[in-house]
């Protein structure tokens, strides 16, 4: 039988802790974190989703207490009231969630669910997709491209960078203003196009590979240059308005960097992108993740009645998917019935035929008639039951499966009923992760 195992996931998030919390607990890469994962005792499957304000880690192995461990290793740098912790069920239902944008700073943001894909194609270049992952990640996926397509969730600010350059504009008349987008990634790209619909004059782009930079610029409609970041200083100094979007281990923008001028600089990057000393002058006014909150409050309330229908859409999709893990479970169940029946039938086939070949020879052809005969019996005795279990698994039945099991393998054990079961109950259901679990 194919031991599925359960899905164990934990979580540090903008709702649960700040940025240098995140950036404690973030990978050096998705890769390279699912390859940590998998890397543990047990892990079978596993997938990881690091951005600016969230990162979340899943794994499949044999019982909760299993994927426990191994996540609270992952994230042990993080403080233990900022972790959050679900088991099997709720994590394939937050996962979906997230895909939709209901768990984003930016209620309904469209940069998550290109996060997500990108996370899953890095997951499966680790080695991390399986047969239980894989159809979840691709469920949360397809349910996160039909919120955005059947609903009004992504109506108005639809990304951190919308909000950042929303959030500069209370600070500073953006009308006429110079500007300067520190990064050339996904979330650069957002707050430049958010910038030159904001009527600005200018929007420089500075990035480490100036050849990235030059791009970004070349689809931009406004005034600006492509600058490498060697001529970071002068720019930064010079702009009214800052947004620091990079992936750099550490700040690219210091206070020695800003002018002596009114500006406001927003720090999207995660780690920081901008040192905290360079609030420190009166004139420079410094936002970062935590303070897009503020932004993004206000545009929550626009969406709630969207978002009700989204989760109705995350409600039936996540029991339609429960069923189809479910059913696959029970195949394997079923399979592995069959496969001890067959060996059974096989043996016991072999014998009656020693036996009558023992007094006559044996035609080929009533050789042929005792196997099928055999087949047949087989088949019609575990007909009813192959039925049963496929019930018994869609309405979570496992003590029907495990005593299914138990008649027809007399090797069946602990072991393989915590692998039968999804919802774990043969281990311990309070894995020690963190502070808190998904109800």
């Amino acid at each position: 039988m194919t031991a599925h195992g359960v899905v164990t996931s934990a979580r540090v998030t903008h709702e649960t802790a700040d940025v240098d919390d995140l950036a404690s607990v973030t990978p050096p890469s998705q890769h390279e974190g699912v390859g940590t994962l998998l890397s543990a005792p047990s892990v079978t499957e596993a997938f990881v989703l690091a951005t600016c304000n969230r990162v979340e880690a899943y794994v499949v192995a044999p019982t909760p207490a299993d994927g426990a461990d191994a996540l609270a290793d992952f994230f042990a740098a993080a403080p233990t009231d900022a972790v959050r912790r679900a088991t099997h069920e709720p994590s394939i239902r937050h996962i979906l969630r997230v895909a939709c944008g209901l768990e984003s700073v930016v209620l309904g943001e469209d940069q998550i669910i290109g996060q997500v894909s990108d996370a899953y194609q890095d997951a499966r270049a680790a080695g991390g997709i399986g047969e239980l992952l894989d159809p979840v990640v691709t469920k949360a996926m397809h349910v996160g491209d039909r919120a955005r397509t059947e609903t009004e969730i992504n109506e108005g600010i639809v990304s951190l960078g919308s909000a950042a350059v929303e959030l500069a504009g209370e600070t500073i008349d953006l009308a006429g203003a110079d500007c300067l987008v520190v990064g050339a990634g996904e979330m650069a790209q957002l707050a430049a196009r958010a910038l030159e619909s904001s009527g600005v004059a200018s929007i420089s782009i500075a990035n480490r590979t100036l050849e990235r930079a030059e791009s970004l610029r070349e689809t931009l409609d406004v005034e600006g240059d492509a600058l490498a970041l060697s001529e970071l200083e002068a720019a930064a100094s010079s702009a009214s308005v800052v947004v620091a979007a990079t992936g750099s281990p550490e700040p690219v923008l210091s206070a020695a960097d800003l002018g002596d001028r009114e500006q406001v600089v927003v720090d999207l990057g995660q780690p920081r992108d901008v040192e905290p000393a360079a609030a420190e002058p009166a004139s420079v006014t410094v936002y970062d993740l935590d303070d897009l909150e503020s932004v993004t409050d206000r545009t929550r309330s626009r969406r709630q009645s969207a978002a009700r229908e989204v989760e109705r859409l995350v409600d039936r999709e996540f029991e339609r998917l429960l069923t189809q893990i479910k059913r696959a479970r029970a195949d394997d169940v079923i399979a592995a019935m069959y496969e001890s029946a067959d060996r059974i039938k096989s043996r016991e086939v072999q014998t009656a035929l020693s036996r009558l070949e023992d007094r006559t020879d044996l035609p080929d052809d009533q050789r042929e008639i005792v196997e099928t005969m055999a087949d047949a019996i087989v088949n019609q005795l575990l007909a009813a039951p192959t039925k049963s279990l496929r019930e018994a698994a869609v309405d979570d039945d496992w003590e029907t499966i495990d005593t299914a099991l138990r008649l027809f393998d007399p090797a069946f054990g602990p072991e393989q009923a915590a692998a039968a079961d999804p919802t774990g109950t043969d281990g311990p259901t309070e894995p020690s992760v963190g502070a808190a679990e998904d109800d």
